[in-house]
């Protein structure tokens, strides 16, 4: 069986690349490849509405689209659309054209919105809250179309943010804050946040790849236990080996400086409650997490 991966070099191409190459033929594309051509299995392509596929999708049973533009990136919505929307539906209808049976989309849960007061689940309306996440919304739309005009596949995958060692975004600036710092404001914050370890996502694509009732199935993913800032930094500092004291700073101030400096948003990512109902993925596919939190964070070692 072969499966192509699309933006295969990212952070969770990698580990999808690691976890997958042991059962499957692996055709791996990024932007940015810095592997070798041997035997085809590796390839450079752009991403957007005039790409040709049709040479890299011959007996290809899977494709996992992971390959997007940032929203942190970009601030051009024509371009996030060129890319997220009109490249992956580009892919979507020249594999389906080549007969590839499956097409596993990477979204994102913030085509829900930023915020909860009731766990986000398949059935929540949707209200992205940025660029990147409207994209996202769009090519969900699209290739859910596409499966119903064809005999494509689709499964759409929502996962929340995603940590482990090398993460990006976030998730890597908490993890330098903390190699720096050794006091965190957290000490009264008590929300409620969902996060998935990338090898739990992981866990669950693999899964995506041949489970018969993923067929044309959206799936909101998490670790699927929600915990507090407070708990999370924590749990970060423990797997960095660090002291961390958390002062009890109330949350009333906490977004007050955030607002004399003009980071409401980043203060909203932080000290909110963005909450998953993965009940989807476990009661449909069976589907349990592989590791808890304290499990992924004793990686970052």
């Amino acid at each position: 069986m072969k499966v192509l991966i699309t933006g295969s070099n990212g952070f969770i191409g990698q580990h999808l690349c690691q976890t997958l190459e042991s059962r499957y033929s692996i055709i791996r594309h990024g932007r940015k490849v810095e592997f070798s051509n041997e035997n085809n299995k590796y390839f450079n392509l752009d991403v957007n509405s005039n790409s040709d596929w049709q040479g890299h999708l011959e007996n290809i049973n899977t494709v996992i689209h992971l390959a997007a533009s940032a929203h942190k990136k970009l601030n051009d919505l024509e371009k996030i659309d060129e890319v997220n929307v009109n490249g992956t539906l580009r892919l979507a209808q020249q594999a389906a054209t080549a007969g590839v049976k499956r097409f596993i989309f990477i979204s994102s849960i913030g085509v829900l919105g930023d915020k909860t007061i009731l766990p986000f689940n398949e059935r929540t309306i949707e209200a992205p809250h940025s660029d990147y996440a409207k994209s996202k919304l769009k090519a969900e739309i699209g290739l859910l179309e596409l499966a119903r005009a064809s005999s494509l596949e689709v499964v759409i995958i929502r996962p929340v943010l995603v940590y482990g060692g090398t993460a990006p975004g976030n998730f890597s600036k908490l993890k330098s804050l903390i190699n720096k710092l050794p006091i965190l404001p957290f000490g009264l914050v008590n929300n409620k946040r969902s996060f998935i370890s990338v090898d739990n996502l992981v866990d669950f694509i693999r899964l995506c790849v041949e489970h018969p009732n993923a067929k044309n199935e959206i799936f909101c993913i998490s670790d699927g236990v929600d915990v507090s800032i407070k708990k999370f930094t924590s749990s970060i500092a423990t797997g960095l080996s660090k002291n961390l004291i958390q002062i009890p700073v109330p949350t009333w101030f906490i977004k007050f400086i955030g607002s004399v400096f003009r980071k409401d948003e980043m203060v909203k990512q932080l000290i909110g409650d963005l909450q998953i109902d993965i009940s989807k993925a476990k009661n449909l596919l069976g589907w349990s997490p592989v590791e808890t939190m304290d499990q992924a964070m004793s990686k970052l070692k």
